[in-house]
């Protein structure tokens, strides 16, 4: 099952990283997005995750300045970049419309962020189409294991820069 490996994939790559967080580097440049519908909202729940350290550089890149999560003076400005940022970076559209897609927030541990969205409501989505491209603007080996979620049906696939499209039908 695809989904089974690409999670013993991420997990893997998180420990082995982490390895390496005592020099503050590690090897790979990996995220993780999971864009599941919620049958009850009919909305898509977006939960991405990624190293902490590449989004606040990701972030500093794009709009300059220094951005810091697990500090609380940074918390109001890392909003406002991650809901610019998203919403650039990150585009869902079903059955041949784009969807309004709604930054929720965003949570953090010592080595990564969760970032959430939430999509407008939408009946009985068929065919998804997604533009996934974070963290493309600092790492040109960028990697984002995206899963879709539909009723249970899961459908995920690795999207490597510069690639950033996937289109999956249900």
């Amino acid at each position: 099952m695809p989904g089974k490996f690409f999670l013993i994939f991420f997990l893997s790559l998180t420990v082995i990283c982490q390895s390496f967080r005592a020099e503050n580097v590690h090897p790979y440049h990996v995220g993780s997005v999971e864009i599941n519908y919620n049958s009850k909202s009919k909305t898509f729940e977006v939960a991405g995750r990624f190293f902490l350290d590449d989004l606040e550089n990701g972030l500093s890149k794009k709009y300059g300045g220094s951005f810091h999560f697990n500090d609380e003076k940074y918390k109001e400005r890392l909003n406002e970049a991650l809901q610019k940022y998203c919403l650039e970076y990150f585009r869902l559209k079903t059955d041949n419309r784009f969807l309004k897609i709604s930054y929720i927030g965003y949570e953090e541990d010592q080595e990564s962020v969760n970032v959430f969205l939430e999509s407008e409501p939408v009946a009985n989505p068929k065919k998804i189409e997604t533009a996934v491209s974070f963290l493309y603007n600092l790492f040109d080996d960028q990697i984002n294991i995206v899963h879709i979620i539909i009723d249970g049906q899961r459908k995920s696939e690795k999207l490597s820069y510069p690639n950033r499209y996937l289109y999956k039908q249900f």
